[in-house]
């Protein structure tokens, strides 16, 4: 399958950059398109056997259902998303190629996937699916398959609500007003590291951390336990009941027994 022409829509940077390169080390030929460079959808899918769709999540569904009809049916379309159910449909409806979610659980800036995780949902894939595995492990990294469905429902935990506490904690911090660089010489060690976690987040890329959490299906779940959990511990602690938010954290808390 070496002579197999692969395309990344969006590939010009980001993550679609990082899959662009591990393919060329794989001797395959790679076409990237971006805004304003690269080759158009229909003529993508004409001369690519494979296309990766990978932009903002926000509009992962709308360039899916452009490039779709386009598809050959022994091609491959993937996506490499935080969110996997809408993105699979969109692809299973508007294509006739075979479909495969990608979902790589690491940021854009690492050097190579190895020793990275990237969650594969194999969703009309008969032809194409050891392909893409074989790829990724020969590479170093760890395949995690699942559903689309329950990588949404998992994700809604590791990402959304995950993000939305550093968020929540990032805007505390500026509504407490105070200096910052005071603050920093009182730093713990876990607090450096969330301070990191935060600056990150709010000045890498603050639209795509929204879209993780707004547009994941279970967020409303989340967000019910986030309420509820926040206002049982808001109660304790202005009672000053110390014994009884220990004893919610002994009932209620991950690790304990």
């Amino acid at each position: 399958m070496q002579d197999i022409q692969i395309g990344i829509i969006g590939g010009a940077g980001g993550m679609g950059g990082v899959f662009a390169d591990l393919f060329r080390q794989e001797g395959y030929t790679v076409h990237v398109s971006g805004r304003k460079s690269g080759p158009d959808i229909p003529t993508m899918a004409e001369m690519c056997q494979v296309v990766i769709v990978s932009v903002p999540i926000g509009i992962t569904c709308e360039i899916i259902e452009q490039i779709g009809p386009h598809m050959k049916k022994d091609a491959l379309l993937m996506d490499l998303t935080s969110l996997k159910t809408g993105p699979i449909k969109a692809m299973l409806q508007s294509s006739p190629s075979e479909v495969i979610g990608l979902h790589p659980l690491f940021g854009p800036g690492v050097d190579a996937i190895a020793g990275n995780t990237v969650v594969l949902c194999p969703a009309r894939a008969e032809r194409w699916s050891e392909w893409v595995r074989n790829i990724l492990t020969k590479h170093g990294a760890t395949v995690v398959e699942t559903t689309p469905e329950r990588h949404d429902e998992l994700m809604a935990l590791v990402q959304a609500l995950n993000h939305l506490n550093s968020i929540t904690m990032g805007m505390i911090l500026k509504e407490w007003g105070g200096d910052l660089a005071e603050l920093i010489k009182f730093a713990t060690p876990m607090f450096n590291t969330k301070l990191a976690i935060i600056k990150e987040i709010f000045t890498n890329n603050p639209r795509l951390y929204a879209e993780i959490i707004t547009l994941n299906p279970h967020i409303d779940k989340i967000l019910d336990l986030y309420g509820r959990t926040l206002s049982d511990v808001e109660t304790l602690i202005k009672e000053r009941d110390a014994g009884g938010f220990a004893a919610l954290m002994e009932k209620r808390g991950m690790w304990r027994t």
